[in-house]
């Protein structure tokens, strides 16, 4: 992963094309760029983060913000009370427990995906 200006980009590399691709993953904003080398690519991804904030102050336009990774729930009173308990029994915070498993279920889903798009 790279990191520039709270953007992060992530990076794979195409042994076909010998070639690295990238994209900053942490904003809805489409920010991709690629290289040959490790310090190529770490020079695209910085440069196609300055090319897009560039680009929204020519267009006037704010940014997109990198997401935080700050989220605000509102979830049923049950739901909450479950999820805090079984939290307790495993002796962790309840935001630990709830990344935890929203990471697993993202990453399932995300594998899914990625399989059917392949066939």
């Amino acid at each position: 992963m790279l990191n520039y200006k709270g953007y992060i980009g992530q990076v794979e590399f195409d042994d076909e094309a010998d070639i690295f691709h990238g994209e900053v993953i942490n904003t809805r904003a489409v920010i991709t760029f690629q290289g040959t080398t490790v310090p190529e690519i770490k020079a695209a991804f910085i440069d196609s983060v300055e090319d897009y904030l560039a680009f929204c102050a020519e267009l006037g336009e704010e940014p997109e913000k990198p997401y935080s990774g700050e989220l605000s729930l509102k979830l049923p009173p049950q739901v909450h009370r479950d999820m805090t308990r079984i939290a307790k029994l495993e002796n962790k915070p309840v935001d630990t427990w709830i990344c935890e498993h929203l990471t697993k279920a993202s990453q399932l889903i995300l594998s899914q995906n990625a399989i059917r798009l392949s066939q």
